[in-house]
C-alpha cells in the first residue's frame, strides 16, 4: 500500500461545481451579493471549473486538471485573507475555575 498511487480525482465532485454554479445564478443570491457588497457576484469560475471537471472525466486531460488545481488553490487563499473575527486564547483566565458573579455588573 505504500508504493501504490490512487489516481488523481478532482477536490470536489462535478455536481457540486453546477450547484455552486445554479446559486450564485439564482435570484436570492444575486440580490444577497448586491446588497452586501454592492456589486454582482461573479460566477463563470463556477462554470469554469464544472466544465473543466466534466472534461477530466471524460478525457483525463492534464490541462482540466491543472485548471482545477489552480482554481481551488485561488479560492482557498482567498478565504484565508480574512483576519479572524475573535482573538484567540494561548491560555484560559487565570479566573476560570471561579463562580460566576450575577450580582455585579459586567464590564462592557
Amino acid at each position: 500500500m505504500a508504493g501504490s498511487t490512487l489516481p488523481w480525482r478532482p477536490p470536489r465532485v462535478c455536481d457540486a461545481y453546477w450547484s455552486e454554479f445554479r446559486h450564485c445564478k439564482s435570484l436570492r443570491h444575486r440580490f444577497h451579493h448586491y446588497y452586501t457588497y454592492g456589486t454582482s457576484p461573479l460566477c463563470e469560475q463556477w462554470k469554469e471549473d464544472y466544465d473543466a471537471c466534466k472534461e477530466w472525466e471524460r478525457t483525463q486531460s492534464t490541462h482540466a486538471k491543472d485548471c482545477l488545481q489552480k482554481s481551488e488553490r485561488n479560492r482557498v487563499s482567498e478565504q484565508r485573507k480574512f483576519t479572524p473575527v475573535w482573538e484567540l486564547r494561548q491560555s484560559p483566565p487565570p479566573d476560570w475555575h471561579m463562580p460566576l458573579n450575577q450580582d455585579r455588573p459586567q464590564d462592557s
